[in-house]
This record gives structure tokens, sequence and C-alpha cells, in this order.
């Protein structure tokens, strides 16, 4: 069992205080939504999680079992769906996930790349340059990135931005399908994705 455990987390720019005293605890099959106006700290808080931020009090511990996962640990097994990451526009879905799975040390077939672009909708415009995609394309095809790994850690940052509700559907069946098998930890506004947790954390400005 994969374990996420925060403990009394804080976060300082400078003087500007984001957030403060933030704890959790969360194993596999925990799903947590982390909500707050704009401005609050949502996307600051997953990415201090997954180490692009440290935090200025407190510490974060990923686990497999009784084992401590260090950084390059954790990379391995965590993935991450969010508005401020890119995909490369002059290649096509197909060059985009071998890239990125190959840059991760993986290895992914033919095959594999065709059942994770019908899984996001995609079937069939693999070998489309990215860069003719409208954006709700864009962002199912990062679902098709992040689940390259089969991720234990999933952390979705705005995970229904540019999708339509046909789209929607198709994230809502993927965190079902993963809410099981992984730690998934979204950042929102919405209502309706608050419903895909089971746990709450609310930041305040």
């Amino acid at each position: 069992m994969y374990s996420l455990v925060a403990d009394n987390l804080g976060k300082r720019f400078g003087d500007r205080k984001v957030f403060s005293e933030i704890s959790f605890d969360l194993h596999t099959g925990d799903s947590l939504a982390v909500v707050g106006p704009n401005g609050s700290g949502k996307s600051t808080l997953l990415m201090l999680l997954l180490g692009y931020y440290h935090p200025t009090r407190g510490s974060v511990s990923f686990s497999n079992g009784e084992s401590v996962l260090e950084e390059e640990g954790v990379r391995a097994c965590a993935s991450m769906v969010s508005p401020y990451l890119s995909l490369y526009d002059l290649l096509t879905a197909e060059e985009n996930l071998t890239f990125f799975s190959t840059v991760a040390g993986g290895h992914v077939t033919g095959k594999e790349i065709d059942a994770l672009l019908a899984r996001v909708g995609l079937e069939g415009r693999g070998m489309d340059l990215v860069g003719s995609y409208s954006s709700g394309m864009k962002q199912r095809l990062k679902y098709a990135v992040a689940l390259l790994n089969e991720p234990a850690f999933l952390f979705l940052d705005e995970p229904s931005s540019n999708l339509d509700d046909a789209c929607k559907g198709i994230v809502r069946e993927i965190i079902e399908d993963y809410r099981k098998q992984a730690v998934i930890v979204i950042a929102t506004n919405e209502k309706e994705e608050e419903s895909f947790a089971n746990q709450l954390c609310r930041l305040d400005r």
C-alpha cells in the first residue's frame, strides 16, 4: 500500500504567506480534494507535494509499505495533469507519448499507445500534430501521458479544464478507475470535482 503524509505544511514566498498548518494522511484508495478561491495556493500545494517547491515548514513523505520513497522513487510512480504542463506541438500525439515514456525510463508499445489514446477519446488522432489539437484535446492527451506509468499517486490540477461535458465524463471514468489503486489529489474550484474525493482540504486566501 502506498501512502502520502503531509505534516503541518506551511509555505511562504518572501513575506507572503500562501498557506499554513496543512496536514493529511492518505493511503491507496484515498482521494483528497484541495479547494479554495483563486490565489489560495491550491496549485502551489500540489507542486510542493511533488517536490517542485520546498515547504517553509512541515514535511511531506511518500512510502510504499514500510519503505520510504526518495525523490527518484516518487517521480517513478507519480503523475500530474495540470494546465501548466506543456506538450510538444511539433510532435504527433504518438510521438509525445513515446517521448515522455522514454524520458521517464520506460518503453511504450504501439498497442499501449493506441489503448491510451482510445481511453481519452483520441482514437484515430495519434498521427496528428498536437499543434493542430484543440485545447480540450490537448488536455485529454495530458491524461494519456499521466497514465503511461500507471501511477500510484495521481495529482490533478483543475482536472476538467477546457473540457466539454462528454470529455468531463472521460475524466470521471479515469478517476473512478484509479480510485482503488492510487492516491489521488485534486485541486479544484468545481463542486462536482469535490465529489470525486473522499477527503477535503480547504485553503483560504
